[in-house]
């Protein structure tokens, strides 16, 4: 026999006993086995929710960081983290160390003013007798009348200043000093970073200055997050957000988005927006500021429809959803479904099935043995 017949011939009778041998094998588990039956599910009346995740940390609306506005040297504190204070409450107390330079020029200015006060009252006096005796005229003693006057004021001006540069308050100001550093907003007491006996520096053009104390409205609170780009265009204004906060187990709490920032930044290689959120906090609640959170951003919502698992859903060769539905033991008939919204779990259908139709999980077979 040629070769080229041989070959052919030899392949043949391979597949031939593969054939039968999968067909005994096929027979044999029949007959062990039992046939296939599956499980089935049916549906229920869900709450769908469409959402996607930005992560981020919870923040006061209004936090102040107060600063003092002349240098020197912490004397006394009166708050503590976590009190609760009012507009103009006092926080601390700053012992003023004159610069040398500064309390030089204060000084050389106040006798400056004297001498020039002197010379004026010279000037003054002289000319009173003249305007007595009628040598001047009236118009000409209200020049030296002016002069007197502006010598006066500054000398009060001159000793003021110096009053300033060494204790921090002039005696015009009365109860008012640069030295009693107090709250500029209501609220709570965050943070007091400093401690007496700590050098201060002044806000000015040049240096932002110490923070005495950080102080926030704990009431007005905001979820700071990011979002993918891939998720922000399906975000608006005012939708629902649930935050859920790590350090406070089995509680969520609601938030309204308010804000979308119109430019995206880089983030470990993904370009991600930010978003803020007002957390809505019922009476009595208390949120703690930068706790870490996780927002689950609700792009849609459908609430008491019928749904399915997912997991029961195939699709055919056009890709159009089926599910396979009881009709007696064992026999299944092939339903075709228009679905609706999902949640990745839970699958909305709008028509095909019914809440009474056992759907097969086809996944799972049983065999009776």
């Amino acid at each position: 026999m040629k070769k080229s017949c041989l070959i052919p011939l030899i392949i043949f009778c391979i597949l031939a006993i593969g054939g039968a041998g999968y067909a005994i094998y096929t027979l044999y588990l029949d007959e062990v086995q039992g046939p296939a039956t599956y499980e089935t599910q049916t549906g229920s009346t869900q709450t769908i929710i469409d959402k996607t995740v930005a992560t981020g940390s919870v923040q006061p609306r209004k936090e102040v960081a107060i600063k003092p506005q002349i240098s020197g040297i912490v004397k006394e504190i009166y708050v503590e983290a976590g009190e609760q204070i009012e507009v103009n409450d006092l926080i601390a107390k700053v012992k003023v160390i004159p610069n040398m330079v500064s309390l030089n020029n204060a000084e050389n200015r106040v006798e400056r003013a004297k001498i020039s006060l002197d010379n004026a009252n010279m000037d003054f006096d002289r000319n009173s007798e003249l305007l007595e005796k009628g040598v001047i005229a009236a118009a000409d003693f209200q020049g030296f009348e002016i002069a007197q006057r502006q010598a006066k004021e500054e000398l009060d001006a001159a000793k003021d200043a110096l009053a300033i540069v060494k204790e921090g308050v002039s005696q015009r100001s009365g109860s008012s000093s640069l030295t009693l550093i107090k709250a500029t907003i209501p609220g709570m007491v965050l943070d007091v970073p400093v401690k007496e006996g700590n050098s201060v520096i002044e806000a000015n053009n040049f240096n932002e200055g110490t923070s005495i104390a950080t102080i926030a409205d704990m009431k007005d609170l905001l979820f700071i997050g990011k979002v993918d780009e891939s998720e922000v265009e399906k975000l608006e204004i005012g939708m629902e957000l649930i935050l859920t906060i790590g350090a406070i187990e089995n509680r969520t709490f609601p938030a309204t988005l308010e804000y979308i920032a119109p430019k995206g930044v880089e983030d470990n290689g993904a370009i991600k927006f930010e978003i803020k959120a007002a957390v809505n906090l019922e009476d009595g609640e208390f949120i703690r500021a930068g706790y870490s959170a996780n927002a689950d951003v609700v792009l849609r919502k459908e609430e008491d429809v019928f749904a399915i698992d997912e997991s029961l859903v195939q699709f055919d060769a056009d890709k159009k959803p089926f599910v396979e539905v009881e009709t007696s033991p064992n026999v299944y008939e092939k339903r075709t479904l228009e679905l609706g919204l999902s949640d990745g779990m839970k699958v909305q259908v709008i028509s095909g099935v019914t809440a009474s139709d056992k759907i097969k999980i086809w996944s799972s077979p049983i065999y009776d043995k």
